[in-house]
């Protein structure tokens, strides 16, 4: 399948993403808005259903196969015959040679975090077990060069809000921006993309506007990306996850400001933050994280 131009940005005249609804604000004045719609998405892995998911409804092919590479129910090596999508039906349908039968993997799920209800398999963590991530560099001119621009690019969060980002990035430029209502989607929509284009991932950047979550780090460590970034904060088993596998994780990056809480020895700080314009004004994007 011949790749899309990059950099993949949120297709914001797609009909069916928003609608209009009218209200009332402070002062009982009529006012009218854009909310973000959802829409169910049902998974299927050959002849089996795997999940359903609630979704925005753009990009339906690389959310589902994100998602079964995420899980582990793709493989590496896996050969695809076909991913058909049937809109008046909202069904993903997902071939393969290798015949699949996931019964019982199916039967351990555990609910998330993540807003809109994420699902996981309970043996996920098992893909974990002697994973080690390739050691990049990361050069702090990048990150700041990528927050600026990710924060100013439009989206369907500036238009609407209540949703999340997720962006792959190589060094300091953008190339796949994804959004929906749970990060997770979002960043099973970026795995789908890599996935199905042979996207290699050790010299990758996994930009998320939401927390950095045991999810989220776990997702980015099996996708073989070796640094995860964030405007918004951390969870303690998501910071543990980071350091068990080796994954450069830094979060709160707003204007100059940034923390490292796993590879701190793989920053390379070559930019001086105080030629950073600061972020002390409230952001146009002030993280989709602060929705969740």
């Amino acid at each position: 399948m011949i790749p899309p131009k990059l950099p993949l940005l949120p297709d914001l005249t797609r009909p069916g993403l928003t609608r209009r609804v009218t209200g009332h604000d402070q002062t009982g004045a009529e006012t009218e808005i854009a909310v973000v719609e959802e829409r169910p998405l049902t998974i299927y892995l050959n002849r089996q259903e795997v999940v359903t998911a609630m979704t925005i409804g753009d990009y339906p092919e690389y959310l589902a196969l994100g998602f079964l590479r995420n899980q582990g129910m793709l493989l590496d090596d896996d050969v695809l015959t076909g991913v058909d999508y049937d809109d008046e039906i909202e069904t993903v349908v997902v071939r393969t040679e290798r015949q699949t039968s996931y019964e019982e993997k199916m039967q351990k799920k555990t609910r998330t975090s993540g807003c809109a209800v994420g699902t996981v398999f309970g043996d996920m963590m098992e893909g974990l077990e002697g994973l080690s991530l390739p050691q990049t560099q990361v050069r702090t001119s990048w990150l700041y060069a990528l927050a600026r621009q990710i924060n100013t690019m439009p989206s369907l969060y500036l238009e609407a809000g209540a949703i999340h980002g997720t962006v792959l990035c190589q060094e300091d430029r953008p190339l796949v921006y994804m959004e929906d209502v749970g990060r997770h989607n979002a960043v099973d929509k970026v795995a789908g993309f890599m996935f199905r284009h042979d996207v290699t991932a050790a010299d990758k950047i996994l930009y998320t506007t939401g927390r950095l979550t045991s999810e989220m780090v776990i997702k980015t460590a099996l996708m073989g990306i070796p640094v995860l970034a964030s405007r918004s904060g951390f969870t303690a088993w998501g910071v543990e996850i980071a350091r068990q596998v080796g994954l450069t994780l830094i979060g709160r990056m707003r204007g100059q400001r940034f923390i490292c809480l796993s590879g701190e020895e793989r920053l390379l700080r070559d930019a001086d933050p105080s030629t950073i314009p600061d972020d002390s004004r409230k952001s146009r994007r002030k993280s989709a994280g602060d929705d969740a």
